[in-house]
């Protein structure tokens, strides 16, 4: 039974497995206006006592004074600035800033940070989704926001409420239980296999090939793929060390880590790679860049890059609409369909598994299986 306390002191009982339990009110949800219950364990009644105690102290110390102060759009611009921004990467930062200034801020900024309820935030993913889309130009009919991009938002959201309960602003995190659009599984495009001649010969006489070459032969991300050095280039060993990316931000170049830990490797290039590279190396002899913009000699652009794709793909007479990543989609179609196991694709790719690789590549390992049935009906069919 449990042992009654004082009001607001919580509750305290011996549980079946032997242990104790405090138990005590957090606060109340503003919508259906029941207790937020909270508790604490341990092995004696004394100890839970004392840990009921501190918890029912802390409790009472949330600042609201201090959170009656803040609307949502302030605190967010804080979280963002002393909490998110120093932590991430400079180009996740920058999406960071775009979900807080031009979704969260106008849409749902001027509510008060301790009124802010499960129901508003709901609301605002609904009406986001059907007309949250920034308006760029005039005339712009399609306003929707994609599932993903809800997705985002929430994460963000999340993420800057559960500083806010830490900093004990407000009782529980109003995100927690709200609903959100199922992920979307699109179909992968890739440059159709009968077709990667034609897309070649037309990089060949743009004079891009050793680029282009080099990015259906490994799967490399674009970033990295333009902040390499030729002294990232082993020709004895036939490699490359992927360590670095970059990405423009702030109308600039910068140079950071890859996206993960994992991104960091060493991928393994063919005999073709290398002598196109060598032969390639002969009109930019002085340059550290591997490749070096033809407009300015330093670092090429990821914007030049794509436009540059996309006049390949129009010479070659793709009418797919193929981005630029999904070169490295093909790769990883290709290596796959032709055998190569999956965990060395994962390698190459720099995904943190194979297991993951194979769930992005499920079209394609389900026509391997596919054709795997086959053959071993086959092999049956002559055994009996």
């Amino acid at each position: 039974m449990a042992k009654r306390r004082a009001n607001g002191e919580g509750s305290i009982r011996k549980r079946k497995d032997g242990r104790w339990e405090g138990r005590y009110t957090a606060g109340y949800d503003p919508e259906t206006g029941k207790r937020i219950i909270k508790n604490v364990l341990g092995r004696t009644q004394a100890e839970v006592k004392e840990k009921l105690r501190l918890a029912v102290e802390d409790n009472k110390k949330i600042d609201a004074a201090k959170g009656q102060d803040l609307t949502v759009g302030q605190w967010a611009t804080l979280w963002f600035e002393n909490y998110a921004k120093p932590a991430i990467r400079e180009s996740t930062a920058e999406h960071y800033r775009n979900y807080i200034e031009k979704h969260i801020v106008p849409r749902i900024g001027k509510i008060m940070l301790r009124k802010l309820t499960t129901l508003d935030i709901q609301k605002f993913y609904n009406k986001s989704r059907e007309s949250g889309r920034v308006q760029r130009y005039e005339g712009m009919e399609d306003l929707h926001l994609s599932n993903k991009t809800i997705r985002g938002l929430h994460a963000v959201l999340r993420q800057c409420l559960e500083q806010a309960v830490t900093e004990r602003l407000i009782p529980y995190n109003p995100a927690a239980n709200c609903k959100l659009p199922p992920k979307e599984k699109k179909d992968m495009q890739i440059i159709p296999p009968e077709k990667l001649g034609d897309y070649l010969r037309a990089a060949e006489e743009h004079g891009v090939l050793p680029m282009f070459y080099l990015e259906l032969t490994t799967g490399l991300r674009r970033g990295e793929l333009l902040a390499l050095l030729w002294s990232d280039l082993n020709i004895k060993e036939r490699c490359l060390t992927v360590s670095k990316s970059v990405a423009r931000g702030k109308g600039e170049l910068r140079v950071t880590e890859p996206k993960t830990k994992n991104s960091i490797r060493t991928v393994y290039i063919d005999d073709e790679a290398i002598r196109l590279l060598v032969e390639d190396r002969k009109n930019h002899p002085f340059s550290p860049y591997l490749f070096p913009s033809p407009v300015t000699g330093g670092m090429y652009g990821p914007d030049c890059v794509g436009r540059t794709h996309k006049k390949l793909l129009k010479k070659a007479g793709i009418e797919e609409n193929v981005r630029f990543h999904d070169l490295r989609r093909t790769f990883a179609t290709m290596a796959l369909q032709n055998g190569v196991d999956p965990k060395t694709v994962s390698r190459m790719l720099g995904h943190y598994s194979a297991e993951f690789t194979l769930d992005v590549y499920t079209n394609v390992t389900k026509e391997m299986e596919k054709e795997a049935a086959e053959k071993i009906g086959s092999f049956m069919e002559r055994v009996i």
